[in-house]
């Protein structure tokens, strides 16, 4: 089950965000950054969880998570900023489901573009045959962006109101 995020989540996305190796210590850190953010109320962030078949409180487990919003100064563009899957539960289709609920509320409300950032490096390979197989395409490579060697790719999808396309 997909829910926005509420106080009871963060622990547990703490857990997540220490457990996930694809991310740095600084990326780590500014993922939860975001999540807290979040919980303050700030509208430039959402967050949503996969908690299984029951909420926390029910015995259900925090799957996975996604954290997305408005892309600053223009019109119905967002930026997918995170998605983290539990280690143990990568390839079961959770980071689809996130992704495709992130759609499905976006097009509700008139958004048109999604974009991901990610990075080229070996590290980032499995990212980023995950968003070419949910339909992302790769529209720009920005060599040497984070440092010698460490290209940032960016992915776009296009949104529409009777969903992704």
């Amino acid at each position: 089950m997909i829910t926005p995020l509420a106080s009871a989540h963060r622990a547990r996305l703490v857990d997540l965000v220490r457990a996930t190796h694809e991310f740095s210590e600084d990326e780590k850190q500014v993922a939860l950054e975001l999540i807290d953010a979040c919980l303050a109320g700030d509208s430039d962030y959402r967050v949503c969880v996969d908690v299984g078949e029951g909420d926390l409180d029910d015995a259900g487990t925090l799957r996975g998570y996604i954290c997305y919003g408005p892309t600053p100064m223009t019109l119905g563009t967002y930026d997918l900023y995170w998605i983290a899957v539990d280690p143990a539960r990568k390839g079961s289709g959770i980071g689809r489901t996130l992704v495709a609920h992130m759609e499905a509320e976006l097009a509700r409300e008139g958004a048109r573009l999604v974009r991901v950032e990610t990075e080229g490096s070996h590290e980032y390979a499995a990212t980023r045959a995950f968003y070419e197989a949910i339909g992302y395409a790769r529209a720009a490579t920005l060599r040497d962006f984070y440092a010698e060697g460490r290209d940032l790719v960016i992915y776009t999808r296009r949104v529409s109101a009777s969903g992704s396309r």
